[in-house]
């Protein structure tokens, strides 16, 4: 029987991903050398939508989990994240530019750290894996999520928010919102992969 680990970091790609993992491992391996990291394989399910089961999945392997996007550039130790959880609840850092672009408060589920199993987790996957084959491409885990929590205390209840220094968006930089101390760059968006692009190539 595998040990049950006390903190573990997870990320996942697919095909269309793949590319950035060796960029993504390098960031994290410079600056956390010791820390936990898995990586799931998303070919053979259906593309971002299996996010919130992997997190799910993940309960079983450690008691403390991080889920980081593969366009997230680590910048810093991020050991401290795991300080940062509250009982049933998914740490995360606000998405100010959605919520400014869009009149709603958003949170970017580009990095998601949580202890337990949270029950906004499960219900999120649930969630996730039902509405798959209906929606169009433009929609996303993070779209599900907003749906499940933006309604009264739901987002209080279920979402403990985060320093922007844990997921600085690159609409953050745009809008001359990020914060000096960034631990996680989020390249989003195809100018974000640009990026990472010239960087790889640098």
């Amino acid at each position: 029987m595998t040990t049950k680990l006390s903190e573990l970091f997870i990320t996942g790609c697919d095909k269309n991903t793949r590319w950035m993992l060796p960029w993504f491992y390098k960031n994290f391996q410079t600056h956390n050398p010791t820390a936990n990291l898995h990586v799931f394989d998303f070919d053979k399910g259906n593309g971002w939508f299996q996010k919130p089961q992997v997190m799910s999945d993940a309960v079983k392997m450690a008691d403390k989990v991080c889920w980081l996007d593969t366009d997230c550039e680590v910048r810093a130790d991020l050991s401290d994240i795991f300080n940062q959880l509250d009982e049933n609840k998914l740490s995360m850092v606000e998405d100010a530019p959605w919520t400014i672009r869009r009149h709603q408060r958003w949170h970017n589920s580009g990095v998601v750290a949580f202890k337990g199993s949270p029950s906004i987790l499960s219900y999120w996957a649930r969630e996730a894996n039902m509405l798959v084959e209906d929606r169009g491409p433009m929609y996303g885990d993070q779209d599900i999520l907003h749906e499940l929590v933006k309604e009264g205390l739901d987002r209080e209840i279920h979402i403990r928010t985060l320093s922007k220094t844990w997921n600085t968006l690159r609409l953050d930089l745009i809008d001359n919102t990020a914060p000096k101390d960034i631990k996680i760059m989020h390249w989003t968006g195809r100018k974000g992969k640009d990026e990472i692009r010239r960087q790889i190539n640098e």
